[in-house]
Order: structure tokens, then sequence, then C-alpha cells
């Protein structure tokens, strides 16, 4: 009965905190992004060399797309002649990295992870789409067309601060009314795992003394396809019961960062070379981020 009573008390502590952060958030960069033309944004990634990586990742890191909208700004990147590098970066950031995550992650397991998890990330968004530029492989992009690619974001903006702020307040309530349910499911398979999963289990799983954890959590993740408003909840169950911090960061990343949905999508705008790179990328970036973990936390 303790066990059940201690099990809700989490449940309700980190809904509740995961609903009032996402609604905020989500409504502070809605905002934000009402006074940033899309225009601009492909003007600002078309930097040459690395810098265009760099700007790449950024732009993935500050903008909390989903698979349904980041696929349709890769095709408008790439239509613009945005370099295939810096493209290539913003897709492998895009899944992983936004304002909300950072601060989950902040608020959750500490403000150290959550700085680590964007450095690693982000160096490896830029490493990777480097490498690929490197490799040639923009002929691997198909010759698709997006219908409306001309429109600008801004178009329907509404006019005025109070009415602005409105509207973000409005798309935040429609993208937390999508990934609620997903909320429900992680906090909730978060809080069984801290109230029932043995701990000695977990420990042989997914502690730090199995060397070859963090391999088999990344493994683990990759065909769950869990959004990370659902991987980090799970993640804090699974650090609450032992699992060490670089199992559970392989586990965000290869989770969250392996969508099906989004791997579809890709598909229709990349050859399948650039499809298998990008899972083999993901897996690497969690596996190798995980190990940095374990060493440096």
């Amino acid at each position: 009965m303790n066990t059940f009573i201690e099990t809700v008390k989490y449940f309700t502590l980190i809904i509740s905190e995961l609903v009032v952060l996402f609604i905020g958030i989500s409504t502070v960069v809605a905002l934000v992004f009402m006074y940033i033309p899309r225009d601009k944004m492909k003007n600002w990634m078309a930097g040459k060399g690395i810098w265009g990586n760099i700007l790449g990742v950024l732009f993935g890191a500050i903008t909390p797309f989903c698979a349904c909208s980041t696929v349709p700004m890769t095709l408008g990147f790439l239509q613009a002649k945005v370099p295939f590098g810096a493209v290539m970066s913003f897709v492998i950031s895009s899944p992983l990295m936004d304002p909300l995550v950072f601060i989950l992650l902040g608020t959750f397991m500490g403000w150290k992870v959550a700085v680590g998890f964007l450095i690693l990330t982000s160096a490896f968004a830029v490493i990777f789409g480097a490498i690929l530029d490197k490799m040639g492989w923009e002929n691997q992009v198909k010759n698709v067309r997006i219908k409306g690619g001309d429109h600008d974001q801004n178009e329907d903006t509404p006019i005025g601060f109070k009415n602005r702020l409105k509207a973000s307040f409005i798309t935040a309530l429609g993208d937390f009314k999508g990934v609620f349910i997903y909320m429900i499911i992680g906090v909730g398979i978060g809080a069984a795992i801290y109230g029932y999963m043995p701990t000695n289990l977990l420990a042989k799983v997914a502690g730090p003394d199995n060397p070859f954890a963090v391999i088999v959590v990344a493994l683990i993740g990759m065909p769950l396809y869990i959004r990370v408003e659902s991987a980090i909840p799970i993640g804090l169950g699974l650090l609450g019961k032992g699992a060490s911090i670089g199992a559970v960061m392989a586990f965000i990343i290869s989770g969250a960062g392996i969508a099906i949905p989004e791997l579809t999508m890709l598909a229709g705008i990349f050859k399948k070379k650039i499809i298998i790179a990008f899972v083999l990328i993901v897996f690497v970036t969690a596996v190798v981020t995980g190990l940095i973990f374990n060493m440096l936390i």
C-alpha cells in the first residue's frame, strides 16, 4: 500500500510539473517565432562551411518542431539552396533538442546534465552533418517539391503583442493536446519503474557496473519511438532505480531520436543511404554520449 501511494505521489508531481513547463515554454517559444520569418531563417543558414552546420544545429535546437513540421522545413531549406551539410545538421538535431527538452532535463535531472546533453548532441550534429557533406551525399536527395513552399508562416500572424501572446497560448494548448497522451504514458511507465521495478534487476541491465549497459539500453530505445516528453519521465524513473546516468541519456537519445513517423517522411526526401546513415548516427550519438556521461558525471 505504501508503494502504491508513493507511486501515485510520484506520478502526480511529475505530470503536474510537466504540464506547467510544457505549456509555459511552448507559449514563449511560439511567441518568439511569430517575430522571426522563415525566410530569414533560411538566409541565416546559408553560411558556408562549418558555420552553416552550427547554424543548422542552432535552428534545430531552438525550434520545437515535431516530425510533421521538421520535414516540410527540411524541404524548404533544400529548395532555398541552403548547404546540404547545414540541412543535415538541422535534421539530426531537430528531434533531440529544443528549449522544452533543455528545461525538462535541467528541472528533473540537474542543469549539469542539461548543459552536457546540449553540448554533446550539438557537437555530434555538427560533426555528422559536416561528414555527410564531405562524403558528397547531396546526390542522395530525391527530386521532390513541397506544395506551398513559398508561403511564409508570418503572413497570418496577429498584429499586436497581446493578440500574438493569445495566439501563442492557443498554439501551445494545441501542441499540448497532441502530446498529453504521450506524457501520461511516459510518466505512468516512469512511476511504475520508480515504484515497482526491482532495483537489483535494473542495476544488472542498466547500472554503472554493467560495461555494456549504454549499448543495451540504446538498442532497446531505438525501435520504441518515444517522444522526448515521454522519454525523460521514463529516464527519471530508471535513474531513481539505479540506472547509470549514461544509460538514461542513451535511452532518451535513441528513443526520441529515431522516430518511425519521421523516418517514413524523411524517406520521401532522401534516398536509402541517408536514412540508414541517420539511424546509425543517432545510435552512435546515444552510445558515445552515454559513455561520456558515465565517465564525467
